[in-house]
């Protein structure tokens, strides 16, 4: 099985890959991290850059975990995309980073994480990030 990571260049996403290493570790299973955009807008801060990724990757090497990076732009949500993603690679685990939000955010906006939550058809793991 594969433990699936959703990666963005933030501190949330940065917590999530460190849980995903910590977890492909500690289960002996190879890491599958995604980075993914819809592609609709010119700058997507949430689309890793080269030098990001290259980092990533540094990082990954290090931890000496088996690793597969996957970067794409999408036709879908990104929750959509991490969703359909695990169930392709038959994910034990879908890990996530989650972002403070205040509870009127959380009522007026849709939240990507909470679509993760009730769609994926595996464990997910979500964490925050320690600021």
């Amino acid at each position: 099985m594969t433990i699936v990571v959703g990666y963005v260049p933030t501190p949330e996403g940065e917590a999530a890959l460190a849980a995903g290493i910590s977890e492909a570790g500690l289960r002996q299973e190879p890491l599958h991290v995604v980075n993914t955009s819809r592609g609709d807008s010119l700058v997507d801060s949430r689309f890793a850059s080269e030098d990001a990724l290259a980092a990533v990757r540094a990082r990954l090497d290090e931890s000496g975990v088996v690793y597969e990076i996957a970067q794409q732009l999408g036709r879908h949500d990104a929750s959509d995309e991490l969703v359909e993603i695990a169930d392709r690679v038959k994910a034990s685990l879908l890990v996530i980073g989650l972002r403070r939000r205040t509870p009127t955010g959380k009522l007026i906006t849709g939240s990507q994480a909470q679509r993760i939550l009730l769609d994926a058809h595996c464990p997910v793991l979500a964490v925050k990030a320690s600021y």
